[in-house]
């Protein structure tokens, strides 16, 4: 097979990976995620990204955002380790507890905004990395090998200074340019996601429905990602299952009530049935 030849992703195959847990499992065996963003006005991004981790399995899920979204975040989703960032600083020991770092959901472009994304980038843990995150990335891009970056067409854009006819026209070539220019792994969203990394194949996602064309499902698959990464499935491993997962996820959601009106936080209880297969839920 070519580099240019797509391999389509197998359901069945990803689903029989999924193992029973050990009975004397405790949550620091599942990962410890960090979701970073939130800027005014924009608390519902993080908090569906980090009840999405936990929906997957992850073992503990913190949150640094501003301060007017954390009494709201506790109240909702009260699992949530939900911390204010009034100074940058803040961030630190957050930094330094966290296995895996997404970055980006509902960060904005303000100068929070930009010291955040850059305390966060400097850490060493793994990084899923979307939203205004990559519009910053953009200004001063560079390559590294411990991320994933999730952008969409109009975000693949920006990354590549391109328009996003260009990306659309040919997406397996877009990927390619973001994988050369970026490095780690790609996920190219939109109607079939596709996903690559060095030395790999393309993949594609044959699932999905136009249903998921609405604001915060990008939120919910950096926090499905970042929770697998958290339990030790490898970048590009995670990044195939978590777009899998998600899209399965907007499939069945989907089935049950129509395509139109469907919203993100939909989603988060066909993620925990999919996420226990073969006896520990049946759908």
């Amino acid at each position: 097979m070519t580099e240019s030849e797509p391999i389509v992703m197998d359901w069945q195959k990803m689903q029989s990976q999924w193992i029973r847990r050990k009975a004397d499992a405790h949550k620091g065996d599942f990962g410890h995620v960090l979701v970073v963003g939130g800027d005014e006005g924009m608390g519902g991004a993080v908090r569906m990204a980090a009840e999405a981790a936990l929906r997957v399995g992850c073992g503990l899920v913190s949150v640094a955002t501003r301060f007017e979204h954390v009494i709201r975040i506790n109240e909702t989703r009260p699992e949530i380790m939900c911390h204010a960032i009034t100074k940058i600083d803040d961030v630190n020991p957050l930094l330094a507890k966290a296995m895996v770092i997404v970055l980006g959901p509902g960060l904005g472009k303000s100068t929070w905004s930009r010291d955040l994304f850059h305390a966060a980038m400097v850490a060493h843990q793994p990084k899923i990395v979307d939203a205004d995150a990559l519009n910053i990335l953009s200004e001063a891009p560079y390559r590294a090998s411990h991320w994933i970056l999730t952008p969409h067409a109009g975000e693949a854009a920006r990354l590549l200074y391109c328009s996003v006819s260009e990306i659309q026209h040919n997406r397996l070539e877009s990927i390619r340019q973001l994988l050369k220019k970026y490095g780690g792994v790609i996920v190219l969203k939109g109607a079939g996601t596709i996903v690559q990394t060095e030395n790999q194949s393309p993949h594609l996602c044959p699932l999905g429905n136009p249903g998921m064309a609405t604001a915060g499902m990008g939120d919910v698959l950096s926090g499905v990602i970042g929770g697998l990464v958290a339990q030790g499935f490898s970048l590009f491993h995670a990044a195939t299952m978590g777009v899998m997962l998600h899209a399965r996820a907007a499939d069945l959601a989907a089935t049950a009530d129509g395509e139109r009106g469907l919203i993100a936080t939909d989603l988060m209880p066909y993620l925990r049935q999919l996420v226990n297969p073969n006896g520990f839920f049946s759908i």
